[in-house]
């Protein structure tokens, strides 16, 4: 008994702020230089999504200064809708604080973690407090503060709150100091923004790094990117635990109501049929439905024919903005784009996007270069466990005119860029690194990636029958002097008038092939500009 009573005493709730600060690898903390692009990317996507809500053309400035002995100080500034006075403490000092995760519509941040685990970061390697100051318009003050998480209780601490003057008309400026460590290269921070840029054409980023140099990289487009529109669950994506706790907070009357009223797609027909499956009357309270009155229900709804939801709430990038954001990021020689229909998974919609970028100066010996997205944010870890790297290596690319070795990234000159965008994309880990092995999510890339692929093959063929007949042309004319020689002894002609023939003929195939080749660019040059504009005559 004094066991009990002494195992008990230790017995303590744990905040989440606590718990994370113990576990910080599950949010994208696990070393220095992982630490500074999460950082980074937690900051640019909330004003990626604040812009996008408020209708704004981004301009988002992030600067990396280098403070010595693995210290970065952060600061990303926007030109967003601001935020209100009285939120600024609780988004950026409390974890699991937000607007997002409960409405059903596409956005990049969806745990209210994002931010404030970047200044819980700060906190516990600095001990620096996070400078945040934001306006909300131009005849408004700019509120400033200085903060602080309290992590055995997850709630803001306020070391300093004032009134400051700012020029800018409005946006948010947060400023953290942190223990990291920069370098280049396919996971750095140079190559977050450069991809961010290529996913958000609409965006401007202006980006100065830990050596002082300013990077630009310009928006391509001035149209803002369709709004999502926000839509309830779909029937055939709730779970038995989930369906008992709505249930049991519904203010409808009838389960009838209640299924037209908390679902998509769910009208009198369709509630009618699914009481049917399950046996239930229509006129059962909502609040007194038994576990087993639960149970049929759940059953009732894998039995009746349901529309998918709607996919209005979703907001794919679009085949024009994919290849522009390519076309000015990556030199190649061949842009391919592809945007497949909203398809679903456990209920939630989905849109699946590849882009292509062949040849210019990439290896052509090397696997190709792939870039993940989910909801327009770049994903640059663990591409092996991703479920695009798996739809990628299932997809037979010889076929396609790039080497592949079994079980392997095909090799070749070549990017290819595939985009989730979803209500809610299932992530592996809270740090949204991957995308998890979901069949329908694997079937859809893996058809958007042969779409793609059979327009690489086709360039890739008329590439190489132009270069097939440029080498038999090349060949033959290294031998006119021993062919003209041997048609001289055996017709009696003279050797200088069969070479002249010869050449004569040459240079007409060479025209021809040349003919040939720029007709191919000419048709590539208005199938492009077609896609993205309109074709104009030189």
């Amino acid at each position: 008994m004094a066991i009990a009573h002494e195992l008990a005493a230790q017995q303590r709730e744990i905040s989440v702020s606590e718990f994370f600060a113990k576990n910080r690898h599950l949010l994208g903390f696990d070393n220095k230089k992982k630490a500074l692009l999460t950082t980074i990317k937690e900051a640019v996507d909330n004003s990626l999504d604040a812009c996008e809500e408020a209708d704004i053309l981004p301009e988002i400035s992030v600067e990396v200064i280098d403070m010595q002995n693995d210290r970065f100080r952060i600061i990303v500034e926007d030109n967003g809708p601001g935020i209100v006075k009285k939120q600024i403490p609780n988004i950026f000092a409390k974890l699991l604080y937000g607007s997002k995760f409960h409405r059903m519509r596409q956005s990049r941040g969806q745990q209210g973690i994002g931010i404030s685990a970047s200044v819980m970061y700060a906190q516990l390697t600095t001990g620096r407090s996070a400078k945040i100051t934001s306006k909300i318009g131009q005849r408004e003050q700019a509120h400033y503060y200085e903060l602080h998480i309290n992590v055995q209780k997850n709630s803001p601490e306020i070391a300093k709150e004032d009134v400051v003057e700012w020029k800018k008309e409005r946006g948010t400026r947060v400023e953290l100091d942190i223990e990291a460590s920069y370098s280049a290269g396919n996971q750095s921070v140079d190559e977050y923004l450069k991809q961010t840029a290529i996913a958000n054409p609409s965006c401007t980023i202006i980006y100065t790094n830990p050596k002082a140099e300013q990077v630009i990289f310009p928006r391509v487009s001035s149209e803002q990117p369709k709004k999502p529109k926000e839509i309830k669950p779909h029937p055939y994506g709730v779970e038995l635990g989930v369906l008992m706790n709505m249930l049991r907070f519904s203010d409808d009357r009838t389960i009838h109501s209640f299924l037209i009223n908390e679902f998509s797609k769910v009208g009198g027909e369709a509630a009618k049929q699914i009481l049917e499956n399950a046996a239930i009357p229509p006129q059962s309270k909502p609040r007194e439905m038994s576990r087993e009155m639960i149970e049929r229900l759940v059953e009732g709804i894998k039995r009746t024919k349901i529309q998918n939801p709607p996919t209005d709430c979703l907001s794919p990038i679009g085949q024009d903005l994919i290849e522009k954001g390519l076309r000015k990021e990556i030199n190649a020689e061949f842009y391919a784009s592809v945007t497949r229909s909203p398809a679903v998974y456990r209920g939630n919609p989905f849109q699946i996007e590849v882009g292509i970028a062949y040849g210019g100066t990439q290896p052509a010996d090397q696997p190709i270069r792939i870039m993940r997205f989910a909801n327009r944010v770049p994903l640059l870890y663990q591409q092996s466990a991703c479920a695009v790297t798996k739809s990628i290596i299932q997809t037979a690319w010889r076929g396609y005119g790039l080497e592949q070795s079994q079980g392997a990234v095909p090799a070749g000159p070549c990017t290819l860029m595939v985009h989730m965008a979803s209500v809610w994309v299932p992530f592996t880990s809270e740090s949204k690194e991957a995308i998890a092995h979901y069949p329908e999510i694997i079937r859809e890339i893996k058809l958007a990636v042969q779409e793609a692929g059979r327009r690489l093959s086709i360039y890739v063929n008329k590439k190489r029958r132009v270069a097939d007949q440029q080498e038999r042309v090349s060949i033959f004319e290294n031998y006119i002097p021993e062919v003209a020689d041997a048609l001289a002894r055996l017709s009696g002609a003279g050797k200088e008038k069969i070479i002249a023939a010869m050449r004569k003929m040459l240079e007409k195939n060479k025209e021809y092939i040349q003919a040939h080749k720029e007709a191919h660019q000419v048709e590539e040059r208005k199938e492009e500009q077609a896609r993205l504009g309109g074709f104009e005559d030189e």
